[in-house]
């Protein structure tokens, strides 16, 4: 028969130890710091050593406790999805996604009716939200992520890669300043994505990339991509937009690429969740089914 230290000492651990705290600890378990401290030092008891280091700069884990954190963090991800098997109702479910406001808008909305048709029993709530998700706080299943795919102990799946691609609406590539080559942009509004991503090809960048001295700094600004698209299909400017968040508005013709020149980036989109979670089958589903729907999407073309 296994024997395990008690639950509630290894809880209130864990919850110690993600944030190196026992205060924000207590106020995530609805507890007081008091409480925290007396479940570690009854584990600690229990194990027969010290898993914390206390001094005047705050806590830090000792050599056992950090090699103990990842599978305890594991393991209440299994029993929370172990908890969810149970409970839910055969052939329903619900999943709950983390991702971009931009992404949310201008891809993966406009596609559920799609994931519905396949699966109606499951409902999909979007947490659309420029904060990275804390899976081990935050009620997420699984998150979409746009960077390198590296997301330490979470399991990543490569979506789909991007490119970066000057786009404005048609009527630009008319007029009295045309859009034909890459210098008559200095008689244009340039639109900046001033979004939070860590590598945003800008617009000096891919001038200077180009051979082109026109003035990259000038234009106005916007904190999401998605308005940086809306902007330009506005014909208020042309702007650098990721091809996948593009994709829609091109194929419907209310933007134009006007150069054939694209920036690749080592960035890509990835779903992201905790191994456990992949035993939840609505997870599996709509991971799938994400898949599944951006191998269609050619935008590394």
């Amino acid at each position: 028969m296994r024997r395990l230290p008690p639950l509630n000492a290894l809880r209130a651990f864990e919850a110690a130890a993600r944030h190196l705290s026992f205060t924000k600890a207590a106020d995530e378990l609805s507890v007081t710091p008091g409480a925290i401290s007396q479940q570690v030092k009854l584990l600690e008891d229990t194990v027969g050593v010290p898993l914390f280091r206390r001094d005047p700069k705050g806590l830090s884990l000792t050599e056992a406790g950090n090699a103990a954190l990842p599978s305890l963090r594991d393991g209440f991800d299994r029993l929370h999805a172990a908890s969810r098997l149970m409970t839910q109702e055969r052939g329903a479910g619900r999943i709950t996604v983390s991702v971009a406001p931009s992404f949310a808008s201008k891809w993966l909305v406009p596609r559920l009716d799609a994931f519905q048709e396949i699966y109606p029993d499951i409902d999909v709530y979007v947490h659309a939200d420029t904060d990275v998700v804390d899976f081990a706080v935050d009620d997420v299943d699984l998150a979409i992520r746009y960077g390198r795919g590296q997301y330490g102990d979470l399991t990543a799946t490569l979506l789909m890669r991007e490119r970066i691609v000057p786009v404005c609406a048609p009527g630009l590539l008319t007029g009295e300043h045309p859009l034909k080559e890459v210098d008559d942009l200095a008689h244009h509004t340039l639109l900046h994505d001033g979004g939070h991503d860590n590598e945003i090809a800008t617009w000096a960048m891919w001038l200077r990339a180009a051979g082109s001295q026109v003035d990259g700094t000038r234009g106005p600004r916007f904190n999401q991509s998605s308005l940086v698209i809306e902007a330009a299909v506005a014909a208020r400017g042309v702007a650098l937009a990721k091809f996948a968040l593009a994709e829609a508005d091109l194929e419907a013709a209310r933007l134009v690429i006007p150069f054939d020149l694209t920036t690749p980036t080592d960035f890509a989109y990835w779903v992201v969740h905790p191994e456990a979670k992949a035993a939840l089958p609505e997870v599996k589903a709509f991971k799938d089914w994400l898949v599944a729907e951006a191998g269609s999407v050619d935008t590394a073309a």
